[in-house]
C-alpha cells in the first residue's frame, strides 16, 4: 500500500468517524426518548405531547438514526468507487429515512403543542429547515436519475448537513448555558437556527472546494 493510498484511507476513516460522532447527539437523544416512551415514564410537561401521540416521534427517531449513521458512509469516495452497488442499495434506504426524519419533524413542529422553552420562531425555523432538507433529498434523487452525479452529491451533502443540525446545535448551546444559563425563547431559537446555518455553510464550502465527480 502506498503512502498516498494510506492517507486516503485514513482521511476516509476520519470523515466517517466525524460524521457519526456529530450524529451521535440526535441518535443518543432519540434513544433516551425511545426508552422513555417504551418504559412507562411518568407524564411531564416535557414529554406529554410525545406520550399522547407517539407515532411521529418514533418515526423521527428511526429516520434520524438510520439517516445519520448509514448516511455517513455514503460520502466516502473510496466506497462509492469500489462498491457502487452498495452505495446505490444503501441510498435506497438512507434517502427515504431522511425524508421520514424531515417530514415527521415538520409534522411535530405544526401539530405538537409547543413546550415552554420553545416558541413560534423556533417552530418556523424547524419548518424552513425541514422543508430544505426534504427538498435537498428529492432534488438529489432527481439529479441521480438523470445521471448528474455532481448535482446529486451537492444536494445530498446539503440535506445531510441539515440532518446533522442537532449535533452542531449541542455545541452552540453548551457555551451559552455555561456563560448565561438557560436561554429564553428568542435566544434558543437563534442558537438552534445558527446550528443549521453553520452546517449549511460548511456544506457549501465542501461542495465548492471539492467538486468531486463520481459515477454511481
Amino acid at each position: 500500500m502506498t503512502d498516498k493510498m494510506a492517507t486516503r484511507r485514513e482521511r476516509a476513516g476520519w470523515t466517517v468517524a466525524a460524521l457519526i460522532g456529530l450524529g451521535l447527539v440526535p441518535v443518543l437523544a432519540g434513544g433516551l426518548r425511545l426508552a422513555e416512551l417504551t418504559g412507562g415514564a411518568a407524564v411531564t410537561p416535557d414529554n406529554a405531547r410525545f406520550l399522547a401521540s407517539p407515532v411521529p416521534i418514533l418515526l423521527h427517531i428511526v429516520g434520524v438514526t438510520v439517516y445519520t449513521v448509514l448516511g455517513a458512509f455514503q460520502f466516502v469516495p473510496r466506497l462509492r468507487r469500489r462498491k457502487p452497488g452498495h452505495h446505490r442499495k444503501a441510498g435506497r434506504l438512507v434517502a427515504p429515512c431522511g425524508l421520514v426524519a424531515a417530514l415527521s419533524g415538520m409534522w411535530m413542529a405544526v401539530f405538537y403543542a409547543l413546550p415552554e422553552h420553545d416558541g413560534p420562531l423556533l417552530a418556523a425555523f424547524r419548518l424552513v429547515f425541514g422543508t430544505a432538507m426534504a427538498a435537498s433529498i428529492v432534488l438529489g434523487l432527481a439529479a441521480v436519475r438523470r445521471r448528474d452525479f455532481t448535482a446529486h452529491r451537492a444536494w445530498m451533502i446539503r440535506g445531510y448537513a441539515i440532518g446533522l443540525g442537532a449535533g452542531t446545535q449541542a455545541f452552540v448551546l453548551a457555551p451559552y448555558y455555561g456563560i448565561a444559563g438557560p436561554p429564553d425563547q428568542l435566544a434558543r431559537a437563534l442558537l438552534l437556527g445558527a446550528g443549521w446555518v453553520i452546517n449549511l455553510i460548511v456544506a457549501e464550502v465542501i461542495i465548492q472546494r471539492w467538486p468531486v465527480r463520481f459515477s454511481s
